[in-house]
């Protein structure tokens, strides 16, 4: 067997239908596919059957661990030479194996990855944070997700390959509960092996359904990042550190604002209770009126500028007004959900000394 597809399943049946389905048209046909389901409430074994005439599929059932070790569980059950990690929330396209064949074949790689779109029948929602997640504006496009010349690609468990001798070398995934995909990559270049980014290899990729539950996996990440720093030092970059940047300077434009309308308040109010004994009486009032105004535009100028920086180029690229709309929303909480997540491990964890840690974890897939 050439490949395994590991696919991890937690409360997805629907989205694993789609997933199996286009695995059903691929153009390489040597492979096997492994679900395991991970506790799940809501299974999705009779999902499973109805392929098991169309693809050589296994099913397991496990108690509920956590993405990384269920991808292990699925790796130890898998005869490919090649192991590929893929989101339940994935569809891969009919020639995304051929495109993966055909780089491994052109140039050797231990592991692999492969960038993400979003299709034509998502929600405008689910494009609007497939935009967050992958613009330029919100540093996703900065983090490398889709370039092409990189000195290192780091790819994620959303569309992440490797040989199944160096995955059982490296021992697979970690226990942590999110950022375990960083972990592994970071794990991949220190054990010597050479990772490389497939272009072509590209998935659908839904990510979050709506805007609660991207707040929450991005927020997640922030933490992840600062418990990956305390295990690996050397893998913050700067770039890791612009969402909190981002967060600090909506936390100050918004004061001030709130700074500008109170100056506002007391000049209308002042200006309103003056007695009308000649303009000088006014004068100090309309002053401090205009430092109002004047502030308040210093204030929410740059966040209008972003937030039109955002729409008009999210519409171009989505070919979507209202695709364009909400990926104001979503860019705004894919920064300072990161952000915040950030600021508020680097405080536990650099500043008051606790252990590992993440957020939403008795609520975080409602």
């Amino acid at each position: 067997m050439r490949y395994s597809f590991v696919i991890p399943v937690y409360n997805r049946p629907d989205e694993v239908d789609e997933l199996l389905e286009s695995l059903t048209h691929q153009t390489f046909m040597d492979f096997e596919v492994i679900v395991v389901e991970d506790g799940s409430s809501i299974p999705c074994r009779h999902i499973v059957e109805r392929y098991t005439d169309r693809l050589p599929i296994h099913y397991y059932n496990k108690d509920n661990s956590g993405p990384g070790q269920t991808r292990n569980y699925g790796v130890e059950r898998s005869t490919g030479e090649y192991v590929i990690v893929l989101d339940s929330d994935c569809i891969v396209p009919p020639g995304y194996l051929q495109a993966v064949e055909d780089e491994v074949r052109r140039e050797p790689a231990d592991a692999f990855g492969g960038p993400d779109r979003a299709h034509d029948s998502f929600t405008p929602v689910q494009k609007a944070i497939n935009y967050a997640m992958t613009s330029f504006f919100t540093t996703g496009g900065i983090r490398g997700g889709s370039k092409k010349k990189m000195d290192k690609f780091y790819p994620r468990s959303f569309n992440m390959g490797i040989r199944k001798d160096v995955y059982q070398a490296l021992g697979g995934f970690s226990k942590m509960r999110f950022g375990e995909d960083i972990d592994f990559s970071i794990r991949i270049f220190k054990g010597g092996y050479r990772c490389r980014l497939f272009p072509e290899a590209w998935v659908w990729h839904k990510r979050r359904t709506d805007l609660k539950k991207f707040f929450k996996q991005v927020h997640n990440s922030g933490i992840a990042r600062i418990n990956l720093y305390k295990k690996y030092p050397e893998s913050l970059k700067l770039v890791h550190m612009l969402p909190a940047i981002f967060t600090v300077g909506v936390g100050l434009l918004l004061l001030l604002f709130i700074i500008g309308i109170l100056f506002m308040g007391l000049g209308a109010f002042t200006i309103y209770r003056a007695p009308a004994v000649g303009v000088q009486c006014i004068t100090g009032p309309v002053a401090v009126l205009a430092l109002g105004w004047i502030t308040t535009l210093i204030a929410i100028a740059p966040l209008l500028l972003f937030s039109f920086i955002i729409c008009l180029d999210s519409t171009i690229r989505n070919r979507n007004l209202w695709v364009g709309l909400l990926s104001v929303p979503a860019s705004f909480i894919q920064l300072t959900g990161y952000g915040t997540g950030f600021l508020r491990a680097w405080w536990k964890r650099c500043v008051l000394g606790k252990d590992e840690f993440s957020a939403f974890e008795k609520n975080f897939y409602k």
